[in-house]
């Protein structure tokens, strides 16, 4: 296989960073990214070291980004300033397409996308602008559940980034397998997914691809029995007076706080399931690129003769 057709996944690192406490966090790294290998993929998770970006991070640098107190959470605004003072940064959804992109990656897994909060529906994650600029598939449980989803779906068809189900015809809600609300498109295989990708590519149109997964049966809450709690923190937040970035990880604490180990280990499972789909579609993506790359070359060997015989005739 091409070297350049290698079938690759990226990994965010703000999960490390400032989503689990150690050791958990690096047991969670650690797990992605022996998921994507079994599977036959390479795993790049992605960060920013000493003010270079990176994808692909040896054991010492997961380790550091697991325990280190000076980690910069690093959305796409932030870039210049990690780059320019040479900071450690954890990579947000937004910022690590932009930077899987920059290194070739056209997979990513993630647990879920930011969006568009619940209120006055002005405070809007960067990763949806980032979906509508950046060519990268991205792989989630849906928008995080404390989200205002119907906004969010909105904001990515008015931007032009289609979502896929992945095995269902309903927007997943990150804890919770469904929402009430249509996908674009239900895909049920990997390679499914790849196709309507290459066609995106094929037709030039610009920005990623969301393909949204179910959260595993066993490990779902479903949205009655986590909505108040939802409810609950996102009312706390606002009473704070919360904006922008502070909100959503005093809201996913104060969560975890609310329910328990439950909403810990349905965030683990997501992402581990996540992690499989996207090397399941990265590896029908290369072979699909394979396939056309000698079905091209085929059409090349089998028009030489030809070309050959008219020049012949042509110089008799």
């Amino acid at each position: 296989m091409n070297q350049k057709n290698v079938p690759t996944v990226a990994l965010e690192s703000t999960v490390i960073s400032h989503g689990l406490p150690y050791p958990q966090n690096l047991v969670l790294a650690q797990e992605m990214e022996e998921i994507v290998q079994r599977l036959g993929a390479v795993a790049r998770t992605v960060a920013i070291i000493g003010g270079e970006l990176r994808a692909g991070l040896s054991e010492a640098e997961l380790l550091h980004l697991a325990t280190a107190k000076n980690v910069h959470k690093v959305s796409r605004r932030d870039l210049p300033i990690a780059v320019a003072r040479k900071l450690d940064g954890a990579t947000t959804v937004a910022t690590t397409m932009w930077i899987a992109s920059r290194f070739g990656i056209q997979v990513f897994a993630t647990g879920g996308i930011g969006g568009v909060h619940r209120g006055a529906g002005d405070d809007i994650s960067a990763d949806l602008q980032e979906l509508a600029l950046t060519p990268v598939i991205v792989v989630c449980a849906g928008a995080k559940a404390i989200l205002d989803l119907p906004a969010t779906l909105e904001y990515l068809e008015t931007h032009g980034v289609p979502v896929v189900g992945y095995g269902t015809d309903e927007f997943p809600a990150f804890y919770s397998r469904t929402s009430g609300l249509p996908v674009d498109v239900r895909c049920d295989t990997p390679q499914e997914v790849a196709e309507i990708w290459q066609a995106k590519q094929a037709l030039d149109l610009p920005g990623g691809l969301l393909v949204t997964v179910p959260i595993p049966a066993k490990a779902e809450i479903p949205a009655a029995e986590i909505e108040p709690a939802i409810a609950q923190a996102v009312a706390e937040g606002t009473e704070r007076g919360l904006r922008s970035a502070e909100v959503t990880p005093f809201l996913l604490s104060r969560i975890a706080e609310l329910t328990g180990a439950r909403s810990l280990a349905a965030n683990l499972a997501l992402l581990k399931n996540n992690a499989a789909v996207a090397a399941q579609i990265a590896l029908a993506l290369s072979q699909q690129v394979a396939d056309a790359g000698v079905r091209s070359s085929g059409s090349q060997s089998a028009l030489a003769p030809a070309a050959a015989a008219a020049g012949a005739a042509g110089a008799g």
